[in-house]
């Protein structure tokens, strides 16, 4: 696998269509671009994708590019494997990263360059991606920013 940062050998990726609700989300990674979904009619951003908007049911959506920057909201350090693939990689941190230019929409992922003991809420955080051109899929992951 190419640039193989975090995704082990054997572990699934996200599966998406080209008509699921959260392609353009993979499209754009795949340009290395973070982008989230916003309702053409009432401007509210969400993620995750939906097809239909929760606080006026319009079914018009765009995509907004960010800047890829964010600030950790929320982390916590995973002991337990949630794949049998990622038994030898544990401890690993997850952070639920908050997107201020978006409607403060909230990402979870993985932060890969910081030990947890570093970690703080508010820390700024941005988006680099993770290529796996055998899947037809790159990844989102988060690194910090404040070095």
């Amino acid at each position: 696998m190419a640039n193989n940062y975090y995704l082990p050998e054997g572990m699934p990726l996200p599966g998406w269509t080209p008509d699921s609700p959260d392609a353009g989300f993979w499209e754009a990674c795949r340009r290395r671009e973070l982008v989230v979904q916003r309702c053409a009619q009432c401007k509210l951003f969400r993620h995750t994708p939906e097809i239909i908007c929760y606080r006026c049911h319009s079914f018009n959506y765009e995509w907004v590019k960010t800047s890829g920057k964010g600030v950790v909201y929320s982390y916590m350090n995973s002991e337990y494997p949630v794949h049998p693939v990622l038994r030898d990689r544990v401890p690993y941190n997850v952070v639920l990263v908050e997107i201020p230019e978006a409607g403060n929409v909230r990402m979870v992922g993985n932060i890969v360059d910081a030990d947890y003991d570093d970690i703080y809420i508010g820390m700024p955080v941005e988006v680099f991606f993770e290529d796996h051109p055998e899947e037809e899929v790159t990844l989102p992951l988060w690194k910090r920013a404040d070095k």
